[in-house]
């Protein structure tokens, strides 16, 4: 299994004294937490896209790449790119380009995005989430598989044999499905035989394996092997020296976050008791010491039929960078070496 980090780069004001980090030092933190990711041998770090004032990954591929000069061997990647409000021929030219710096460690993990302020900001209507994104993945396949392409659509000017340049090192830049929980999205990732990154911010992790089986299935009755339907969990996860630490240390920003999400929404206010259940046996929530998330990264890989990768979200509370940093080598050399001793066992089967 591999183990990774994504990032939406956020720069919410800490919860206890209200001040933000200056985003040219939250910036430098960041990549810096990239560096001790590769340190600690984490095999993949994520970068969200928003366009948003509390977030500074409006473009991704830029932060991956100043990444890049920085590690060795992490594969560089976005969680997600929002392909339904991109031009999927400067997608594919800033992730090549990507491939080229970091000498073929770059993926992409296209998606919808869970906030829609992308949509108006680049004159796209989104009543046409579902049409904008799937004749938008549609070309970007396309893209990846032939230099020069002919292709016409509702959304973006036709091409008529142009070349689209650079091509990356790696022969087939991966592509991911970024998925939250529409059936519809499962069986298209399927369909298409793309591997499917499922994020579960909430719940518990046994009730999408019904979603992942239809992915499954569609791949299968589409022709494509097994093997290549590959699953990965993006999750809230966070790691310190003892289960109550991680908890205490990450509830006040996590309170913050999704409280101001929610007033967005017109979700009910969050509270503590949520929290705990979520961080509990049964909950969603990698939050713990690392003997403790390593058993649940397992417990949620068997309930979901298997998966290929596991990145935590750590984020969405404003964390200090020394804790962040301490977090990614706990997760690097005290979790990560515990689950992949399981995979051993059966779950590696």
């Amino acid at each position: 299994m591999e183990i990774g980090i994504d990032s939406f780069a956020a720069n919410v004001p800490d919860p206890a004294t209200g001040k933000r980090v200056a985003p040219a030092a939250r910036m430098a933190d960041l990549l810096d937490e990239i560096a001790v990711a590769d340190r600690v041998g984490l095999d993949v770090f994520g970068i969200g896209e928003h366009h948003r004032p509390d977030f500074l990954d409006s473009a991704p591929a830029v932060i991956l790449a100043a990444a890049a000069a920085r590690t060795s061997t992490i594969r560089l990647g976005s969680a997600v790119t929002v392909l339904s409000a991109a031009d999927p021929v400067r997608v594919f030219q800033d992730f090549a380009t990507l491939d080229l710096i970091s000498q073929g460690r770059a993926e992409i993990i296209a998606g919808r995005g869970s906030f829609g302020e992308a949509y108006p900001l680049f004159g796209f209507n989104f009543e046409d989430y579902d049409d904008l994104f799937a004749e938008k993945l549609d070309l970007l396949l396309k893209i990846r598989g032939a230099t020069e392409i002919t292709w016409s659509g509702r959304f973006r000017p036709r091409l008529e044999g142009q070349g689209i340049y650079p091509r990356p090192l790696q022969e087939k830049l991966p592509i991911w499905v970024g998925v939250g929980g529409t059936p519809q999205s499962f069986v298209h990732a399927g369909t298409l035989g793309l591997p499917l990154m499922v994020a579960i911010i909430g719940g518990a992790f046994h009730r999408f394996r019904p979603l992942v089986d239809l992915y499954r299935e569609a791949g299968l009755r589409a022709g494509h092997a097994a093997e290549t339907l590959k699953v990965g969990l993006h999750a809230v996860g966070f790691v310190a020296e003892t289960a109550q630490e991680a908890k205490d240390i990450f509830f006040p920003g996590w309170l913050a976050m999704f409280g101001a999400i929610g007033r967005e929404r017109g979700w009910s206010p969050p509270s503590r008791a949520q929290f705990d259940a979520m961080t509990g046996p049964h909950g969603a929530y990698l939050i713990g010491d690392p003997a403790t998330v390593a058993e649940k990264m397992l417990k949620a890989s068997e309930a979901l039929g298997g998966v290929s990768r596991i990145t935590f979200q750590m984020s969405v509370a404003a964390l200090d960078h020394a804790v962040m940093t301490r977090s990614i080598e706990l997760l690097g050399t005290e979790v990560a070496p515990r689950v992949r001793a399981g995979d051993a066992g059966p779950l590696g089967r």
